[in-house]
């Protein structure tokens, strides 16, 4: 009797410690990750933003000033405009022209 005593003891001590190390562990793995500041927030949400309105601006006179591949796609599903030298490019994410290669304009699939 005196025995089965002991060793449930043991199993509750080691249980206890065991949660312990655990507990440990987390805390200190949450400690290690890298917290971002307002300034790091704020800074990554402006450039998102530029990016988006780089993109749209540019989009915009795109369709304006230069034509538009009627039934072509540039590789990310995105339209392709023709400029005044014959030359096939996409604006991509950061409002950047990407031009195309021939093999790289795809056919737009048909709704």
């Amino acid at each position: 009797m005196f025995l089965r005593k002991i060793t449930t003891m043991k199993r509750k001590y080691l249980g206890g410690l065991l949660t312990l190390a655990i507990a440990a562990v987390l805390s200190f793995s949450a400690q290690a990750q890298e917290k971002k500041t307002v300034g790091q927030k704020i800074d990554k949400t402006a450039t998102s933003v530029g990016n988006k309105t780089a993109e749209v601006a540019v989009k915009g006179a795109s369709k304006i000033t230069d034509k538009t591949y009627k039934g072509k796609m540039a590789p990310n599903g995105t339209d392709v405009y023709i400029d005044g030298k014959n030359r096939k490019y996409y604006v991509n994410k950061k409002g950047g022209k990407v031009y195309l290669k021939a093999s790289q304009i795809k056919d737009r699939p048909v709704n």
